[in-house]
């Protein structure tokens, strides 16, 4: 491992110290300085000509002084970025790509962030993986399809970055990247201004190197955000902790599982109760119809363009698009249903076993090696599928040295309680 390349720096400590508020042109001079020397090792952002001026002149039109003043900020290449083209990791004409700015953009620039640039992502945020390269070993996947976006963070070349989550693109990258990754309750940050693959799941999230950072973002960007989390009950006691018992669990690698039974130990002796909950018995049943719902999204979101641009659709992409083209609207229509009976029995046996947050691996081991595949998104599949808010925190390695992540998985709509119940998950981490 190259830990030259590995280098996270911290949202809130950058703030608080003022790294990006004393001189601006400054920090954006160290950026380039360290995007110019370690990005053509690990592919993390977008090239971009003109980048240096394009930051620099942001930096003199910038108004007023928001939390985020002077912060550079990477952008997942699905999101919309006034000025900049999206490509979405394909060779489609960016011009027929293009769209109005992202909220989400809106509200960055708002508080005062800077864009340092288009972060590569997957092809249309799905399997097609991008040139990036995992920093911790650059000849592993970073996960994906928010790739580039953690691995940016990962390597200290942006504090903070944005992704997006269909099945499992912002909670694994960040485990193999050992970085935190946060994916809000479904629909909490708006997602206009973003090319869709599949709406009922698609959720903008974020990257951060701590759950502090990412609280921070969360707050910014999410709608409706209750900035006390203490006014919940539940915050005034520890969390009880559940661990879904059953396939979905089994799907962890063997070293993942001894991993994950080892932080649940550590959580025991740290005070914090957990429990075991029998979840998801029919999970072959959940993943297909995730499935059905997915391709026929996704068929749906590239009709145009995949009927005038077929064949410049790279082969996972275009396999994908074939088969949604062949599922019936009864189908999605059916697997909806199914899925708000899920949702409904999910929140009743986390109500029954007094759970407030349940644990589970962000994917089933660390990166595999190899860029010809982003990894299984087998560990967040279900969550996704529910909407409900999820953390991968950083917690530990793997025997050869690669990242893995404690996933934490919320309540729907509480995502402001996850993010301060998982202050105790994190530190007893941090302490192992």
């Amino acid at each position: 491992m190259d830990e030259s390349l590995v280098r996270p720096r911290s949202l809130t400590d950058e703030i608080e110290g003022g790294a990006a508020r004393s001189s601006p042109r400054e920090y954006v001079d160290a950026f380039l300085t360290r995007l110019e020397r370690v990005d053509p090792l690990i592919h993390a952002f977008v090239p971009e000509a003109g980048r240096a001026e394009r930051l620099h002149a942001q930096v003199r039109e910038a108004a007023g002084r928001g939390p985020l003043h002077g912060v550079a900020v990477g952008i997942k290449d699905i999101v919309h970025v006034a000025g900049l083209p999206t490509h979405a990791g394909s060779a489609l004409p960016p011009g027929v790509l293009a769209g109005p700015q992202a909220v989400v953009v809106d509200r960055l620039l708002a508080a005062g962030a800077l864009v340092a640039g288009k972060t590569t992502t997957a092809e249309f945020a799905g399997s097609a993986p991008g040139p990036t390269r995992n920093p911790h070993h650059p000849g592993h996947t970073p996960g994906g399809s928010s790739s580039g976006s953690a691995a940016a963070v990962a390597a200290g070349l942006v504090p903070l970055a944005v992704g997006t989550q269909t099945v499992g693109s912002v909670i694994r990258p960040a485990a193999y990247c050992g970085v935190v990754g946060f994916r809000p309750t479904y629909g909490r940050i708006p997602f206009a201004g973003v090319i869709p693959n599949a709406p009922s799941f698609d959720t903008l999230g974020v990257f951060t190197s701590d759950l502090a950072g990412a609280a921070l973002a969360a707050s910014l960007l999410c709608e409706d955000w209750r900035p006390d989390p203490a006014a919940d009950p539940a915050a005034a006691r520890k969390p009880v902790l559940g661990v879904p018992e059953g396939p979905y669990l089994e799907r962890a690698e063997p070293e993942a599982l001894r991993a994950f039974e080892g932080w649940i130990a550590g959580l025991e002796a740290a005070g914090l109760v957990v429990r075991g909950v029998p979840l998801f018995p029919e999970f072959v049943e959940t993943a297909r119809q995730l499935q059905v719902i997915n391709r026929f999204e996704m068929a749906r979101s590239h009709a145009d363009w995949f009927a005038r641009f077929g064949g410049l659709y790279r082969p996972e992409t275009a396999a994908g698009i074939r088969v949604g083209q062949g599922v019936a609207a009864e189908d999605r229509t059916a697997a909806l249903r199914s899925r708000e009976r899920l949702r409904e029995r999910v929140a009743a046996q986390a109500a029954g076993a007094g759970v407030d947050l349940w644990l589970a691996p962000s994917a089933t081991g660390g990166a595999p090696e190899g860029l010809h595949s982003t990894g299984d998104a087998v560990m967040s599949l279900p969550w996704s599928y529910l909407g409900l808010p999820a953390l991968s925190l950083p917690a530990g390695r793997t025997a050869a040295g690669l990242p893995l992540g404690l996933q934490v998985v919320g309540a729907r709509g509480r995502d402001e309680l996850l993010l301060a119940q998982a202050a105790d998950v994190e530190r007893v981490l941090a302490e192992g």
